[in-house]
């Protein structure tokens, strides 16, 4: 009983990811600044942080290799070209296109991501955690790593 529990519990949250992902690649992102306690950092258009990953190479999204990592490091995404709020360099926007042709939005060369257990905007606390074998740094207007 316990493993049908733990096995329907797996798949909801499975399910709501998948959804949340695919709800993501319907639209135009727009990266926007915030102040936190770490300094200004790029945030999504809900506020939520915006995350690099330090196994990534410039333009090239290696999250995607690694077993579970878009599920729990969800690309950033957009339908079209990103846009940037005041503050952000339009300049170091840029996509790369993943294997399922979803376009992933880059910043100064860096793939970006949401963390799926941030749970509210302007969240700091999950910045430069260790998982997947690298680092999450936030991102900052200049496209450095914050950590």
């Amino acid at each position: 009983m316990r493993r049908i529990l733990t096995l329907i519990g797996a798949t909801a949250l499975i399910a709501s990811l998948t959804t949340a992902f695919a709800g993501a690649s319907g639209t135009q992102a727009k990266l926007q600044l915030r102040g936190t306690r770490m300094g200004m950092i790029l945030v999504n258009s809900r506020g939520f942080t915006i995350y690099a990953f330090t196994r990534d190479g410039h333009n090239d999204d290696n999250c995607a290799e690694v077993s579970g990592c878009l599920s729990v490091w969800l690309p950033v995404t957009t339908s079209g070209k990103a846009i940037g709020g005041r503050g952000v360099n339009s300049r170091l926007i840029g996509t790369i296109t993943l294997k399922n042709r979803v376009k992933q939005v880059t910043y100064a060369g860096h793939p970006l991501y949401t963390y799926v257990a941030d749970s509210g905007p302007g969240q700091t606390s999950y910045i430069d955690v260790s998982q997947f074998g690298g680092r999450w740094p936030a991102v900052n207007a200049a496209g450095n790593e914050v950590k």
